[in-house]
């Protein structure tokens, strides 16, 4: 360990290390943890001790080593697996891959990253894996259901509850869950018998208590780089979870500098890289402060077979042209009591307007309501610069706007609301973020597109839906973040096309960020219970508020 070939020996005579045995051990001492006086390596550190073993022919293993020495010698290629029969809809060749790596993890007990590239389908490969679980131990145990042994934690951020509540509604509805969030959960993790926790990464630092003494069968890490300072509450909290296997994903492995990557694989294979202090002299130092492509390369080797990274330039060819997804967020606290507030003023101000004027003369009343209720559910900052307190849409967006950007992508923000975009623009401008920026007011619209086409260090482009939904050719943008969707589509499709033009070489990825529980949730169901409509207006906007009856708008504020 210090690097000395002269020991004083009990009988007070030295012993020489041979040169051969120092230069062995000095290359991989670092990597073993230290228990008493022993040295101990970790089940994936295998290559570590084969290296060791040639230095003496005495050297002894035990069964359980040969066998899996024995394992890796016969391993040739990760084999291809059924998908679950009850998955709904089906993988991409490239997510059928992703989802072989991972029982390929599971054969031998490794964890693994998988940090494809965001909107590539991270979370159904996983879930795909999951139901298989399910259905495997269906075959053998008769049912899983109440098996607390096959019983996975899913730990995210707040912003992604939804997002994953509804990925298992639409392809594994087989797989039973319960979200354990918010004011109402449950104090005993026995009484939950459900295939999946949902938690948060907060609610989890909260309730270590709950969770200490239970052990999982996976427990699945999402938006990973939340645990990227091993020292933080929440990655200790993280690092308390017992499992049998382990899996994190996210499109930024490495956010700051190689230490993130530590600490994520110190959750998933702990003790592939080393002590937290032994990594930061070896790696740390030497990748991020002097630039060392060796040691660079060297970690790159070690973690390769536990993390599998694709770009959406290598899949391209089996992504659709376009690809919408719908964001479901949370109101934040202080802002559903605003939201619920005006709610209810605003129905009782319209009860009154349709009971004196009728329900057609009271339709701007309407419409002028449930604008303020669209803005409060953007940011209650649009309705009172005064507020203090954040917003869960504006908080969820900026998680994936960042993503996107660190990933070397360029991103098209819309809103209809211009003092939305001003919202970010200060938010963008205080990080130094370059963005370009364009609403009614802007007079060189074409120095505002030149600097998202042509200029690399500008990776985000605000605009305002009614300013940049004709005339743009910005085919250099290849994200699109729809901030507060409306009745009508069709301004909305306009400024997607804004990108899918004649030169694009890209497929796009859309995705409508919408509120839970608000006036954008009701306003998604009339769309889809009035498609036809919907369809079939493409004038402006209120073309399509003007056709609906008063239980469409009842409906709405109920």
């Amino acid at each position: 360990m210090n690097h000395e070939r002269f020991i004083k020996l009990s009988d007070g005579t030295i012993g020489v290390i041979p040169e051969k045995w120092l230069n062995k051990f000095a290359g991989v001492i670092g990597f073993l943890k230290k228990e008493k006086k022993q040295l101990k390596a970790a089940k994936t550190q295998i290559q570590i001790i084969e290296a060791l073993l040639d230095i003496s022919t005495k050297s002894k293993v035990d069964n359980k080593f040969k066998e899996l020495q024995q394992k890796f010698k016969n391993f040739k290629e990760i084999q291809k697996m059924p998908l679950p029969s009850h998955l709904k809809g089906s993988l991409r060749d490239y997510q059928k891959a992703g989802y072989n790596w991972l029982h390929f993890l599971k054969e031998f007990g490794f964890g693994g990253c998988l940090a494809d590239e965001m909107g590539l389908g991270k979370t159904v490969q996983v879930l795909s894996l999951l139901a298989y679980e399910k259905e495997h131990a269906n075959n053998i145990n008769n049912s899983m259901k109440n098996n607390d042994n096959m019983q996975s934690l899913v730990v995210v951020p707040t912003s992604l509850v939804f997002n994953w509540e509804n990925e298992i509604k639409k392809f594994t509805p087989d797989l039973s869950f319960y979200v354990h969030h918010g004011l109402e959960r449950k104090n005993d993790i026995d009484d939950i018998k459900d295939d999946l926790i949902i938690t948060t990464y907060g609610t989890l630092r909260n309730d270590i208590e709950f969770f200490k003494n239970k052990k999982f069968y996976y427990a699945i890490l999402d938006e990973s780089q939340q645990i990227k300072n091993p020292l933080a509450k929440s990655t200790k909290s993280v690092y308390t979870i017992k499992s049998k296997y382990r899996l994190v994903l996210t499109g930024t492995p490495i956010e700051n500098n190689s230490l993130d990557l530590w600490s994520q694989f110190a959750f998933l294979n702990p003790g592939l890289l080393g002590n937290m202090e032994y990594f930061k002299s070896t790696f740390t130092r030497s990748i991020d402060i002097n630039k060392d492509k060796d040691k660079a390369s060297a970690l790159k080797h070690m973690i390769n077979p536990f993390i599998l990274m694709r770009k959406k330039e290598t899949v391209a060819k089996e992504l659709p042209d376009k690809q919408l997804t719908l964001l479901y967020c949370e109101m934040e606290d202080k802002q559903r009591k605003i939201y619920e507030y005006w709610k209810e003023k605003i129905k009782e101000d319209i009860k009154a307007a349709i009971e004196e004027r009728g329900f057609n003369e009271s339709k701007i009343k309407i419409l002028q309501g449930l604008i303020k209720l669209r803005q409060i559910c953007n940011h209650p900052k649009l309705i009172d610069e005064s507020f203090i307190g954040s917003s869960g849409k504006f908080n969820l967006l900026i998680e994936q706007i960042s993503e996107v950007i660190s990933e070397g992508h360029k991103v098209l923000i819309y809103s209809s609301f211009v003092k939305m975009l001003h919202i970010f623009r200060d938010y963008f401008n205080e990080s130094k973020i370059k963005f370009a920026y364009l609403d009614g007011t802007t007079k060189n619209r074409n120095e505002a597109v030149e600097m998202i086409q042509s200029n690399n260090d500008v990776s985000i482009f605000l605009i305002s839906l009614k300013a940049g939904g004709l005339g743009l050719n910005l085919t250099a943008a290849d994200y699109v973040f729809i901030v507060d969707p409306w009745w009508n589509p069709a301004a909305e499709l306009q400024a997607i096309d804004r990108t899918h033009r004649i030169g694009q070489d890209k497929k796009i990825f859309i995705y409508k960020a919408i509120t839970k529980d608000s006036v954008e949730e009701k306003i998604l169901q009339l769309q889809e219970s009035k498609l036809e409509l919907v369809k079939n207006v493409i004038t402006v906007e209120e073309g399509v508020f003007k056709k609906l009856s008063q239980e469409d708008i009842n409906n709405t504020f109920r």
